[in-house]
């Protein structure tokens, strides 16, 4: 439990992010051990991707969790929620960038966020086919592979590198969002997956958009992004909790953050 003593709750966010470091080894784990074999595929409901190691790394995670957490809630892409309502919730993403995985392309990672009573506090981003991992932990700098890593200064949108996981998510009516940033930015990058959103937040991009988000495909970005000195909310400006999605809009500068949701909700009225 989070208190109002700040050396209680770095000892707290301290023990859970080791914690989370945990959930993350074990899903590289399982993931480097099966990147290079055919994979059995499923489609969603809606036209989405599962494969089996989805569900393994999933049920997996849950396993671990449940083992040291037994209080603790968890929101996962491929099982059922369970206790969504309590004072900590899991969530996760074992692959996210499921098609780029069965295309071979090595983009994908898995998601892992804590939120205290529906708000992030520990962000990771595995990205195992690089040997990168991204930890946020609310109100302290964000880690790359341990070290500090920051967002970069962009002196004008006009400037900026644009990243979209994939324009294909957008619905007709978004549209306009989008193009509105296309055309604003200076140079547009596509098929990250959770990728994007490391490489933002360690200076190499700039804005990124993006919609049809669930909670487990955003919900680590805000510490890490946050945590590096950048911003992220939907496209309301609102910031991300629990009860967030489907859009999403980060900016490793804040000004551009602003630029950038002015334009976006412009294109959108």
């Amino acid at each position: 439990m989070l208190t109002n003593s700040s050396k209680s709750n770095d000892a707290v966010l301290d023990r859970l992010a080791g914690f989370a470091a945990i959930l993350a080894d074990e899903s590289r784990r399982m993931l480097l051990d099966v990147v290079a074999q055919d994979r059995a595929i499923e489609m969603k409901a809606d036209r989405s991707f599962v494969t089996d190691m989805d569900l393994a790394i999933e049920m997996r995670l849950r396993e671990l969790i449940s083992d040291a957490h037994p209080d603790h809630g968890v929101v996962g892409e491929e099982q059922d929620a369970s206790d969504p309502d309590a004072e900590f919730v899991w969530v996760l993403d074992p692959i996210d960038g499921t098609a780029p995985f069965i295309a071979g392309m090595p983009v994908f990672g898995t998601l892992i966020a804590l939120m205290h009573r529906g708000k992030p506090v520990i962000g990771v981003i595995d990205h195992p086919s690089g040997g990168n991992r991204w930890l946020g932990v609310a109100g302290r700098p964000t880690l790359l592979n341990g070290s500090p890593c920051r967002t970069r200064a962009c002196a004008d949108i006009g400037a900026a590198i644009l990243s979209v996981c994939n324009p294909d998510f957008f619905h007709p009516e978004e549209y306009p969002a989008l193009d509105a940033l296309r055309e604003a930015t200076a140079w547009r990058i596509y098929g990250g997956a959770c990728l994007s959103f490391g490489l933002l937040a360690s200076g190499r991009t700039d804005v990124h958009i993006d919609t049809q988000f669930k909670i487990h495909d955003l919900a680590p970005y805000a510490p890490i992004i946050e945590g590096a000195g950048g911003v992220v909310t939907d496209w309301d400006g609102q910031p991300l909790t629990l009860s967030s999605g489907p859009r999403i809009l980060a900016a490793g500068d804040p000004a551009r953050h602003r630029d950038a949701l002015e334009l976006v909700q412009r294109a959108m009225r």
